[in-house]
């Protein structure tokens, strides 16, 4: 049989959000970031790889992954070849918008001029600017924070210090501040945390730790991304504490994320820890449905996709933890209407997700289970949750479970103030907004409500 799709883009695409729930941040940074779909054609698809190196460990190392994730997405079977498709210096992350690169109707954002040194940047990612990042209650502080660096870098908040859980949006600011450092004619340098320890390991055995010092130290701008990977490297916290040091006393802005807050990070020096800790530090919570419905709206309009409400709905109700699944699934849906040639529905879309994780309705769990589990978690009767008692730990127990029965059960307001003792919809409300106002500041907060949904995941 004869397969031809006329969007590989999108079919890599799909692959691509799938791949990055299977493999390690580094290796896909590394390896899988910047190729792109080429080709889909009688059963060979054809991926497109920045360099020869990359192509060659693509082929050695992850060939069966590969296959197996773009065979689920294809639904047939389907053979890989991997070639060059980009010269030195060009950027492929355009494959993120799920359209033939070749076809892009925008102008390409500026990149970060190449310089000579011990070792090059990884480019910003194109997509990643502040007009396409969606705004919602989990994220309104960081982005305001964000804005505000980008436009007096130096000035405002340094360092500022991004964290969150994987896929929330905090590497997509920093890109963000980036791209309009370029743009006021500002000189930066973005790096992951992997690559400024190679680059500094590297220094030091080859004697050119003066090409790094003058390499780190000159630009206005620092992005370091993953800064957590620090810990347990004593050599490159000596380098990173005085790079810091002497950007920082010549007022060059620095933004830095992690996927945990400065105070959790015990592991690193006392003294780059307070450092840390004089900046700004901002959370970024999951999105709540309703800013999940948003993002994928803009998805697909990037994707130029009429995608039914009914569509994004069910897709924001079942993926809550993780913006690059959400996203990987709006993917896949439009890759399987594209294959099978049918329309995106509610019926094509449930095919397209079905092994991904139902809502706690969909799912039938009992909204007593939700009580009972908030419950045992803060050690609160569920007589209390549903009664008068105000003190801080009953309060604070009752509001995260008006705010989970309305956000895993998708219940009315009404309805769960009913089911609590006979509260009103205006403090079932104010109990929701509380929650998800304090999810923004408050990781302690955030942590109980993971291991609440961790113990309903069972049903």
């Amino acid at each position: 049989m004869t397969t031809t799709a006329e969007h590989p883009g999108q079919i890599w695409d799909a692959a691509l959000g799938q791949l990055q729930l299977h493999v390690t941040r580094p290796n896909f940074e590394t390896w899988l970031k910047n190729t792109i779909g080429v080709a889909y054609r009688d059963g060979e698809f054809v991926v497109g790889a920045p360099n020869a190196f990359v192509a060659e460990m693509l082929e050695q190392r992850m060939y069966s992954l590969i296959s197996r994730t773009l065979e689920s997405v294809v639904k047939s079977e389907v053979e890989i070849r991997f070639q060059v498709t980009t010269t030195e210096g060009e950027s492929p992350a355009l494959h993120s918008t799920g359209a033939d690169p070749a076809g892009t109707e925008e102008a390409p954002i500026p990149q970060v001029a190449a310089q000579p040194s011990i070792h090059r940047p990884a480019p910003l990612n194109p997509r990643y600017v502040f007009e396409r990042f969606v705004v919602g209650k989990s994220n309104e502080l960081a982005h305001a924070a964000a804005t505000a660096v980008s436009g007096r870098p130096g000035e405002l908040y340094n360092p500022l210090v991004l964290y969150s859980d994987v896929g929330l949006g905090k590497t997509h600011l920093m890109h963000a501040i980036g791209h309009r450092a370029i743009s006021l004619g500002m000189s930066l340098i973005y790096s992951t945390t992997e690559e400024f320890t190679n680059s500094y390991i590297k220094a030091i055995r080859e004697g050119t730790t003066d090409d790094f010092r003058e390499r780190y130290r000159s630009a206005d701008l620092l992005l370091l991304d993953d800064v957590q990977f620090l810990i347990g490297k004593e050599q490159t916290q000596e380098g990173f504490f005085h790079t810091f040091n002497a950007l920082h006393m010549t007022n060059r802005q620095i933004v830095l994320t992690s996927d945990r807050p400065v105070s959790a990070l015990t592991l690193l020096e006392d003294r780059i820890q307070s450092r840390l800790a004089g900046g700004l530090v901002v959370d970024i919570q999951p999105p709540d449905v309703e800013t999940r419905i948003a993002i994928l709206r803009a998805k697909a309009e990037e994707m130029r996709q009429d995608v039914p409400d009914a569509v994004l709905q069910l897709l924001a109700e079942r993926i809550h933890k993780n913006i690059r699944e959400l996203e990987g699934s709006l993917n896949k849906v439009v890759a399987l209407a594209d294959l099978t040639g049918a329309p995106v529905s509610i019926e094509l879309t449930r095919q397209a997700v079905a092994d991904v994780v139902e809502t706690a309705a969909e799912r039938k769990i009992p909204e007593g289970a939700i009580v009972e589990a908030v419950s045992e978690h803060f050690g609160v009767s569920v007589e209390a949750i549903k009664g008068r008692k105000r003190d801080k730990r009953t309060a604070q127990a009752r509001q995260v479970t008006m705010y989970l029965l309305r956000e895993e059960s998708q219940l009315g307001l009404s309805t769960i103030g009913k089911m609590l003792g006979g509260k009103d919809h205006t403090t079932v409300s104010h109990g929701c907004d509380r929650i998800a106002n304090q999810l923004n500041v408050d990781a302690q907060l955030r942590r109980h409500l993971i291991n609440i949904r961790e113990a309903l995941a069972a049903y």
